[in-house]
């Protein structure tokens, strides 16, 4: 239970722990993930991420239905976001793959909410990079520190947002059931707040796990693996930033 993202799982990271003798043996020398490859990789992943939201973006804005691709790109990004989980070491290939399939959900939902609200997107990135750089002081810095039972509260938050939106969702989709956070509320307005700080926490526990990560020396591919769990928690940030700032918009 270091981290709820499921690319931040213990045993992800015990059983590359136990590959790194194997890699070393493999290719005689002991490649092991560092912070800077991993910032690296991160970086790698934002830019290709960028590149492929500007197609469905520049789609919405020449008058062309970008919901396909959007959808497409979402469902293709959960798949291999799944299959990286249980494949980490194949992470080289499916971390880029996400970024690109990701990419294109982005763009797309990012178009529409600019048409609806002009403005709004560059102020979901300023806020979500804001946020990144304020939780990364505060991580690097040690006024908030990663321990056991941050973590338990933190992860357990999140479980509860996720299967309060699964079950929203379901009902929502069979029955005349209105979800409290549909709308702009002021409950509404408060658990947008309320999903924003949650997410944000998920940064610590990202933090941490990478830092771990690098001194328990896991295989190099577990940078690709770590980028990609960052970049989850950062979509998932971006996308909380734009429903909050688009209830706002509505009052």
């Amino acid at each position: 239970m270091n981290s709820n993202n499921p690319f931040f799982k213990n045993k992800t990271f015990t059983n590359a722990d136990s590959e790194v003798v194997h890699e070393a043996t493999v290719i005689g020398v002991n490649e092991t993930m560092t912070v800077s490859g991993t910032i690296n990789k991160s970086f790698l992943m934002l830019i290709l991420l960028i590149a492929s939201a500007s197609v469905t973006w520049i789609m919405t804005f020449n008058g062309q239905n970008p919901m396909v691709m959007t959808i497409g790109g979402a469902l293709v990004g959960f798949i291999l976001v799944l299959i990286a989980t249980f494949r980490p070491q194949n992470s080289g290939f499916l971390a880029p793959g996400y970024a690109i399939f990701e990419g294109l959900f982005i763009g797309g939902i990012s178009a529409i909410f600019e048409v609806m609200y002009p403005g709004m997107v560059i102020q979901a990135v300023s806020c979500t990079f804001v946020t990144f750089m304020v939780c990364f002081g505060l991580y690097k810095y040690e006024i908030v520190k990663v321990n056991d039972k941050f973590r338990s509260v933190v992860i357990a938050a999140t479980l509860a947002i996720g299967t309060y939106y699964l079950i929203s969702w379901l009902l929502s989709m069979f029955t005349s059931f209105q979800p409290v956070h549909y709308g702009n509320s002021m409950i509404s307005i408060g658990i947008s707040a309320i999903v924003i700080v949650v997410a944000a926490l998920n940064l610590f526990l990202d933090f941490d796990q990478i830092e771990k990560g690098v001194q328990q020396k896991m295989p190099k591919y577990m940078e690709w693996y770590s980028a990609m769990g960052l970049m989850i928690t950062l979509v998932w940030l971006y996308i909380e930033f734009l429903r909050l700032l688009s209830k706002l918009q509505k009052k």
